[in-house]
């Protein structure tokens, strides 16, 4: 760590050992005056690390202001607020970003000098079993995964009371970042991150892995704009029927992102949960606006489940109608008719790109309407036709047949007796 950062620690520590009365002032500035001394001394003599520098913390232990398990409670939160982290063979550099359930730091591995991004989970889940079991479970799906749509894992691991998972490094901006900053995509950026991702999912699912947290926050754009799917902090395997019956009840997700399925916590919850999100995500792309907004987590999840989309072409008029289509497909409530794979979809984006029409969401729409046209006519009457007398049968051909023996007679008689004349 530099000597910028140890200052700042030292700062921290200081005001913390002051504000809970455990020394005053004046006296953890005797013990900075102290360190001092012994780094002018040192650097005198010309030593670049004096051999004798003890931190701030040894000499208020020394000095007798404060005790080591003071300091022990107190590190903690010097560790968390500073980005002070003692992870083996690693050197954090700083904090990218921190959430309710981990801050992520950009690291330096120190054995094959790289960059890396280091996910910590917060000390204050640190002794909650489950907390740790699903930290550790995240690494090891990222582990299982290997694809250059997919933000690399590392190494996961624990030193000391710190639990530690190391991902690869993604120089870039997310999809949300971006959409912050500049608007909506076009429809051509759009389709080229979103075919980036499916071909991810598609790689995780027949891994039997589901995401269940796609949103433009876990993407990330690399410089030449390749997308990698992030975060796998709530990936299930699909197998995983014990894991699924625990959160049997639950809504895990994200709630303008979230699948219907999930809200309710259904517990076959499976891929086409992503390929919903998936939508959800590529419509806030070209229209700036989630699908479902609302004043709180609860009133969104409820449009989710039972308010009607607005089409995207409806809101940005110069998107295709294919890719209109793809999006309803996607985000249809009932996922019997959403996409059944992400190989499907895939086919799709790749057709509207490509500048045609969706095969797949088209044959699911004309599936579509067969079956209302069935619906709405209801049970089909089958009447039966009559059936046409046999002619030998009906009283016109008699009567027909009569004249026409009369007419022949008739001209028999009438030849007869122009003979006889």
């Amino acid at each position: 760590m530099n000597q910028s950062n140890e200052t700042s620690s030292d700062t921290l520590l200081g005001k913390l050992v002051v504000e809970r009365g455990l020394a005053t002032q004046e006296e953890i500035q005797s013990c900075v005056q102290m360190q001092r001394e012994v780094s002018l001394e040192s650097s005198v003599a010309g030593e670049a690390e004096p051999a004798n520098q003890r931190s701030l913390a040894q000499v208020m232990i020394d000095e007798g202001f404060v005790t080591q398990k003071q300091i022990d409670r107190i590190r903690p939160e010097v560790e968390e607020q500073t980005g002070k982290r003692v992870i083996p063979d690693y050197q954090i550099l700083e904090r990218l970003g921190a959430g309710a359930m981990a801050t992520v730091y950009k690291a330096r591995q120190l054995k094959l000098d790289r960059m890396v991004a280091i996910k910590v989970l917060p000390r204050k889940h640190s002794s909650n079993e489950d907390f740790v079991r699903r930290f550790f479970d995240e690494g090891k799906a990222a582990a299982k995964l290997n694809h250059p749509n997919i933000v690399g894992a590392i190494d996961v691991g624990q030193a000391g009371d710190t639990y530690y998972f190391v991902m690869e490094y993604v120089q870039g901006r997310s999809v949300f970042e971006d959409i912050q900053e500049k608007g909506p995509y076009t429809e051509e950026a759009a389709l080229k991150i979103t075919i980036d991702v499916a071909r991810a999912l598609d790689h995780a699912h027949k891994a039997g892995f589901i995401h269940r947290d796609v949103k433009p926050k876990n993407i990330m754009l690399t410089g030449d704009d390749t997308a990698k799917l992030a975060d796998m902090g709530l990936a299930r395997a699909v197998s995983d029927r014990e894991a699924a019956e625990a959160e049997a009840g639950k809504a895990f997700g994200t709630p303008y992102y979230i699948s219907p399925e999930q809200i309710k916590g259904d517990v076959n919850v499976d891929k086409r949960a992503d390929i919903y999100s998936l939508g959800c995500t590529l419509y806030h792309m070209v229209t700036g606006n989630v699908p479902y907004d609302g004043p709180n987590p609860s009133a969104v999840m409820r449009k989710h489940l039972n308010h009607d989309l607005t089409p995207v072409d409806h809101i940005n008029h110069h998107l295709t109608r294919g890719l209109a289509e793809i999006i309803e497909v996607c985000m249809a409530k009932d996922r019997r008719k959403r996409y059944a794979t992400a190989a499907d979809l895939l086919q799709d984006l790749e057709a509207v790109a490509s500048g045609e029409a969706p095969p797949q969401a088209r044959k699911m729409f004309d599936l579509s309407q067969l079956s209302a046209l069935d619906q709405s006519a209801g049970p089909m009457e089958i009447v039966a036709l009559p059936q046409p007398e046999p002619l030998v049968e009906s009283p016109l051909f008699w009567i027909a047949a009569i004249g026409w023996f009369a007419v022949v007679l008739l001209l028999v008689v009438l030849i007869v007796m122009q003979v006889g004349n």
